[in-house]
């Protein structure tokens, strides 16, 4: 008690330090970014056809490229510290009207705000709030001031597009033309972004903290993992009975979640992240955040959605009274989004380990082929044994891939578990000393 810190709290942007992780007022912020993914789902689902299976793509695009600004904010700036406070809160508030208004982006209803309008304002505010703080960041250099002035240009262009393409809508008549009009808009809109701002936007930035960047990105694919948890809860009609097909579809279910859970956060979740601090080259660093979470974290997310969207309406078809007992033909598209997502997760995950550790897994490649091969066949047969099959070739997979990693596991793990001693060692001196 007897030492005092040299630290004092004030309105000015504090700089992260190499060992920031993340703070709880970053997780308060996820949680708008939970009821954005959530509520994107839910309006996927009620609607699910190949046209609005893209739009949510597009829309969970965006979605992630704007939740990625914030976690390079809170990678470059103490998050909790400061004004910065400030700024997450408005950006949770855009996030939430931008969501609010996700039913309506590509089509306006009546009787309400412009729906197209309100989603790309929203946008704008959300991007130019990160911004703000990367360019009061880099206001003492020249350079890279001049380079903040052209990043502005990337959001603007972007949200430019996205309210041309709710123009089209008003001003054109419906048809196929109109949508494939719109739709080309906003992918535009979603590459520029990408392209660019990772061209442009990045080129100066350095991962300050690679344990915050890693685990940020970690706690993104949990959030996805409840969707599926949710979907099992959701999928049923509420007033129904508890039937045998529903508890067995259920337990199914579970089984593939906690197997997507496992094949990232068993391994894969602390490989990256010590690869990360091993990277001391800021280029190195730079191009493994960026390939490995910016990139491949998407599809991965994007792909443990899919089967919850495809979960979801499974066990709302099972649960139903006027349903075959272990429910109807799963059918091309619906089997395609159930299988699909949990084959773009594995392959999100085995391009990870290529990327960041050069190694080819292929218990997870031949996963994804056998879920490939064998999907003909589940399409034709009753949805709970087209799951039950998934889940078999899903954890014999994973499974596979536990017992061939030739004690690469126990080292990573290992390694991990060394420095969480060393952290909550060094953290508890500290408390004694100063507390």
């Amino acid at each position: 008690m007897a030492h005092r810190s040299v630290a004092r709290w004030s309105w000015g942007l504090r700089a992260a330090a190499p060992g920031s992780r993340t703070t709880r007022l970053e997780l308060f912020y996820d949680l708008v970014f939970v009821f954005a993914f959530l509520s994107v789902t839910t309006l996927t689902a009620s609607e699910l056809t190949p046209v609005n299976l893209y739009r949510f793509v597009l829309v969970l695009a965006l979605l992630w490229w704007s939740w990625t600004g914030f976690v390079r904010m809170g990678n470059a700036c103490r998050a909790d510290q400061g004004s910065l406070p400030l700024v997450g809160f408005v950006t949770v508030a855009a996030t939430f009207l931008l969501v609010l208004s996700a039913p309506s982006a590509f089509n306006d209803r009546p009787g309400g705000l412009p729906g197209p309008l309100v989603f790309a304002g929203c946008y704008f505010v959300i991007r130019m709030a990160q911004l703000t703080v990367f360019g009061r960041v880099d206001r003492t250099d020249p350079v890279r001031r001049w380079r903040f002035l052209l990043r502005l240009t990337v959001p603007t262009v972007a949200t430019v597009l996205l309210v041309l393409a709710g123009a089209v809508r008003t001003h054109l008549p419906d048809g196929r033309l109109t949508v494939v009009l719109q739709l080309t808009l906003w992918t535009l809109a979603v590459l520029i972004e990408y392209v660019v701002g990772t061209t442009v936007a990045w080129r100066w930035w350095v991962v300050t903290s690679a344990g915050h960047w890693a685990e940020r990105h970690a706690l993104m694919v949990l959030v996805a993992l409840g969707e599926s948890i949710i979907a099992l809860g959701l999928g049923p009609k509420t007033g129904l009975p508890l039937t045998g097909p529903v508890a067995v579809a259920a337990l199914i279910g579970i089984l593939i979640v906690a197997t997507l859970w496992w094949a990232y956060f068993d391994t894969l979740a602390f490989a990256l992240e010590q690869a990360l601090h091993h990277a001391r080259d800021r280029a190195a660093r730079l191009r493994l955040a960026r390939s490995v979470y910016t990139f491949l974290h998407l599809p991965m997310v994007t792909g443990t959605i899919l089967y919850a969207l495809g979960l979801k309406d499974l066990l709302a078809e099972v649960a139903d009274d006027r349903t075959p007992t272990w429910g109807w033909a799963l059918g091309g598209f619906w089997g395609g989004v159930l299988f699909g997502g949990v084959a773009l997760y594995l392959l999100s995950i085995a391009a990870c380990w290529w990327l960041a550790e050069r190694e080819v897994h292929r218990p997870l490649l031949v996963t994804v082929a056998v879920l490939a091969a064998v999907s003909p066949l589940a399409f034709r047969v009753p949805e709970v044994g087209a799951l039950a099959l998934l889940a078999v070739v899903t954890a014999g997979g994973v499974g596979w891939e536990t017992r061939s990693e030739d004690g690469k596991r126990h080292r990573v793990r290992q390694l991990a578990l060394e420095e969480q001693l060393a952290s909550e060692a060094e953290q508890s001196r500290w408390r004694r000393e100063h507390l």
